[in-house]
């Protein structure tokens, strides 16, 4: 956005234009919200403080009872223009009454270091007597590119981002100090390679498909058997035409559509991913940390077939206890799984996905609260939203059973991966609160379909 910014004033458009853009777009939409509700807007000394004055004339033109008040003199031309045309009263920001509605203009983008802490719990408390509170671009005290919080931050209940969503509008903490998100448009283009994930499109099974030509999936299981059971059974409803599982024992149940191979030696295993028809083939999920699970994993990086890796197959990688990652591959990480592979990357969680994805040559999928998806081409979608209830066993082996399944369906790693994360935060959302590995699965027929 910074560099759009600037192409526009190469070109001839005023910053000052930009300026009025902005505080138009953030006045519609607190308009639309608010009506005539009493506002009080908090305007900073740089251009964001600028946007803040634009909003207030505008609002005022409308009818609406603004005050402003201001933290300093303006520092930038634009932003003084800007308090010039307001006109009015501005206050301090020390000794501004509460309004109903509350707009942040302090800050926003930019931010090297945390505010104040008399400003910082000054914006907090006018912040929590407001009934409606917005956040113009972000909430100050933020930093942009990471999504750290470099001060205490209040809770907004709508940030407007102008232009283009930033880092820090998906990334957490700072993602978590808003309740709802509006990008703006202020006519300015962005083009970046990181998106917000979006809802997919999935193509159902033509007349002429059948089991082989929907995807078979291959499952290699190992130690803990109930989680290559629900990687199975997420792979098995996840679109794919079939499922195998190998290893498996008879005192797990689940579905009678999953083909179980019990035998675990690496050399069966080896024979079993030798079918030339297999799509994909998921590794992690129980497969154990011994000798054992060490030679099936290698099975497995020799196979030639696309593959999923998880859970144990990354901590073995990490432990350079096998052989390489093969290109194009899914590996589906979190934290600590990605710093024992990775290392310590520096920047933020979406520079660190996309670098990983760069040195493996595989999609990266380095889960959290905000899911970040790498490609090595260096393309991001980051997922946001996602139930904290996802905090429990078995959730993340459900994922790379769809991963899996969604790979053997379209043949694209980073589709798949971002197709898998989608369907996977559905399925949770849908299965609300409380929920266990097992609940995902029933709901993943019902979060398929709402994508057809």
């Amino acid at each position: 956005m910074r560099e759009a910014e600037q192409a526009a004033i190469a070109s001839g458009v005023a910053e000052y234009e930009l300026m009025e853009r902005a505080g138009a777009a953030v006045a519609e939409i607190i308009w639309r919200a608010g009506g005539r509700r009493d506002l009080l807007l908090l305007c900073g000394p740089g251009n964001n403080g600028g946007d803040g004055y634009v909003v207030a004339r505008l609002l005022r033109a409308r009818g609406v009872p603004v005050r402003v008040a201001a933290l300093g003199e303006c520092r930038t031309e634009s932003a003084r223009r800007a308090r010039s045309s307001w006109g009015g009263p501005v206050e301090t920001l020390e000794d501004a009454a509460p309004a109903t509605q509350i707009v942040d203009a302090l800050f926003g983008t930019g931010l090297s270091r945390g505010l104040d802490s008399a400003v910082a719990n000054r914006l907090r408390c006018l912040t929590e007597q407001a009934a409606f509170s917005y956040a113009v671009d972000l909430p100050s005290g933020v930093d942009t590119d990471s999504g750290a919080l470099l001060s205490a931050v209040p809770q907004f209940g709508v940030c407007i981002a102008l232009g283009a969503l930033k880092p820090a509008h998906v990334l957490h903490p700072a993602a978590g100090s808003f309740r709802r998100l509006i990008c703006a448009d202020i006519g300015v283009a962005a083009s970046a390679q990181v998106h917000r994930l979006a809802a997919p499109y999935l193509e159902p099974p033509g007349v002429a498909d059948h089991k082989y030509s929907r995807g078979l999936v291959a499952v290699v299981g190992g130690s803990m058997a109930g989680a290559g059971l629900l990687a199975a059974e997420a792979a098995a409803r996840s679109g794919a035409g079939m499922v195998r599982l190998l290893g498996a024992v008879d005192e797990l149940s689940g579905s009678d559509a999953i083909v179980r191979v019990k035998a675990l030696q690496a050399d069966r295993v080896e024979a079993e991913l030798g079918d030339k028809r297999l799509a994909a083939v998921l590794a992690g999920p129980g497969l154990g940390r011994d000798q054992k699970a060490v030679d099936r994993l290698s099975a497995v990086l020799r196979c030639g077939r696309p593959l999923v890796l998880d859970a144990d197959a990354l901590t073995l990688l990490g432990k350079g206890e096998v052989g390489d990652i093969p290109p194009s591959s899914i590996l589906t990480p979190h934290e600590g799984e990605f710093v024992r592979l990775f290392g310590d990357l520096p920047g933020s969680k979406i520079d660190r996905a996309r670098e990983a994805a760069r040195r493996a040559a595989a999609v990266v999928v380095l889960k959290g609260s905000d899911t970040v998806i790498g490609a090595p081409d260096g393309r991001v979608a980051v997922a946001t939203g996602a139930s904290p209830w996802l905090s429990t066993a078995g959730t993340g082996d459900v994922l790379a059973g769809l991963a899996a399944g969604r790979l053997a369906v379209v043949a694209d790693p980073f589709r798949a991966a971002c197709e898998a994360v989608w369907l996977h935060g559905e399925a949770a959302r849908r299965a609300r609160a409380a929920f266990v590995a097992d609940d995902l699965i029933a709901q993943l027929p019902a979060a398929i379909a709402s994508r057809l």
